[in-house]
């Protein structure tokens, strides 16, 4: 059987894994991912091409540590009208985060890239688009009294399969890919390279 490592210390998307019975091991790699995407918004690279990339920044660099079979990579990025948005920094960055995303549409974008002996072999990039209520200010804060920290890590500072839930009117798109990750294309792949779950 093919061994699968997942390049990440993610717990949603270790958890998604997890959930459909997969067997593998983790494999978490450290990388600048703040400096890597400045450099591409200031190339102009496309939100999608972002997490593309930084999927493929992460499955690599994982791949020199792995012992052979398959190693994910992973990445999501938040667009909104051409701007992308990093993990906030604190509670008042979060909050900012919200304004900003407040009555209006934005875009997910997750990435998923396996690599094998080196190179990519495969690699998808899912979408969501999220409308969110117009919050008020009292509202913001009332979320954040309840999610935060639990949302420090999360890009957008919410979790719409928790608390952030109550934030939006509308989602459409792959839900897997609003948690993180492509996981019906991932799976398609891997039941056709053989990889057997547990």
């Amino acid at each position: 059987m093919t061994a699968l490592y997942l390049a990440s210390s993610s717990e949603i998307r270790k958890q998604m894994l997890e959930n459909v019975g997969l067997s593998f091991d983790l494999l978490p790699v450290r990388i600048d991912e703040d400096a890597i995407r400045a450099a591409l918004v200031t190339d102009g690279v496309r939100p999608r091409d972002m997490a593309d990339t930084l999927a493929e920044f992460k499955a690599r660099k994982a791949s020199e540590r792995a012992d052979g079979g398959l190693v994910l990579g992973s990445d999501q990025i938040l667009s909104l009208d051409h701007d992308v948005f990093s993990k906030p920094t604190d509670r008042a960055d979060a909050a900012e985060h919200l304004r900003k995303l407040s009555g209006a549409t934005h875009e997910l974008f997750s990435a998923a890239v396996i690599y094998e002996d080196a190179k990519p072999v495969w690699r998808f990039v899912g979408s969501a688009k999220m409308t969110m209520h117009r919050l008020t200010e009292a509202e913001i804060e009332d979320y954040l009294d309840l999610a935060w920290p639990n949302v420090a890590g999360c890009v957008g500072a919410y979790q719409a399969e928790t608390l952030g839930a109550r934030l939006f009117s509308r989602i459409d798109g792959d839900w897997f890919s609003v948690l993180g990750l492509p996981l019906l294309e991932l799976l398609s792949y891997l039941r056709l390279r053989g990889v057997m779950t547990s």
